[in-house]
């Protein structure tokens, strides 16, 4: 089953266009979406939740977005959340008034886990406290899909890692789905199933994380040498001591030529020798 469907999503502004043809998020998974500043990645999450108005159709849960829809779905975007002048009391108290399935106990109960000083005001939170505070919201009325704009950005490694695993441990009961983007790629490849790489307001590839990391691999060479292996380059970039080549088809890569070297990649490997032009 798919929990999110888009088909011919066209955004445009004016110096900047999003243009998905067909993309299918599945239910059940972790999709990290990840891509250049610009890219589009913040752009398709706030159209899936509909805070922008496009071309084509997208789908939640076998709908269009609808206000009811919002049960199901807990959000963190960058560039929103409550008065600062709140404290958390205050952030429970509306949550509580918006969302038939928000729970104070569960609320409180995350707060707990992450430490939260819940009598301070929004404004006087850390950095890593406000996102904490974010998650925690988007989650304690028990949504089936949570979709999360760079939740991780500006925190040091511990925190970043906390969030992360209190993700990983949310969505693994109840068959729920977690939709995020992020420049952090390690975090990424931490808890991704699935990853989307936009470049340019396109889908350059989506695939699973794991197949992606198989499929490819760097080949370190010389400039004469790259025409001979033909088809299996994708791409290539030349340093001061030698060239190389981001192969594909590495399995195959290998029967063929068993005496290059080809090293493994992540997932930062494949996205910076994609984006080159």
């Amino acid at each position: 089953m798919n929990i999110i469907e888009i088909k011919d999503l066209k955004k445009e502004f004016q110096d900047f266009s999003l243009d998905i043809e067909d993309l299918k998020i599945p239910s059940g998974a972790v999709i990290g979406i990840i891509g250049e500043n610009g890219a589009g990645k913040t752009t398709l999450l706030k159209c899936i939740v509909d805070l922008l108005k496009y071309d084509g159709e997208i789908k939640v849960f076998g709908e269009e977005i609808h206000k009811e829809l919002f049960e199901k779905i807990g959000t963190v975007l960058t560039d929103s959340f409550f008065n600062k002048e709140f404290k958390i009391k205050d952030v429970a108290d509306i949550l509580e008034a918006a969302f038939i399935n928000f729970s104070r106990d569960k609320f409180y109960e995350f707060a707990d886990k992450f430490k939260m000083p819940t009598n301070r005001k929004i404004k006087e939170l850390s950095t890593g406290n406000l996102m904490k505070l974010k998650i925690i919201s988007a989650i304690s009325h028990n949504p089936d899909l949570l979709i999360l704009d760079e939740p991780t950005a500006g925190l040091d490694p511990v925190i970043r890692d906390e969030i992360m695993q209190f993700l990983f441990e949310y969505m693994k009961s109840d068959e729920r789905s977690i939709l995020f983007s992020s420049h952090i790629l390690s975090d990424i490849e931490k808890i991704a199933d699935y990853i989307i790489y936009i470049h340019d307001g396109k889908v350059v590839f989506y695939d699973e994380k794991d197949e992606l990391i198989e499929k490819f691999g760097v080949l370190k060479t010389s400039e004469e040498n790259i025409e001979k292996f033909g088809d299996f380059v994708v791409k290539t970039r030349v340093n001061k001591y030698s060239t190389e080549a981001l192969i594909k088809n590495v399995d195959v890569f290998r029967e063929f030529y068993p005496n290059e070297v080809v090293d493994k990649v992540n997932i930062e490997d494949i996205m910076i020798f994609l984006s080159r032009s």
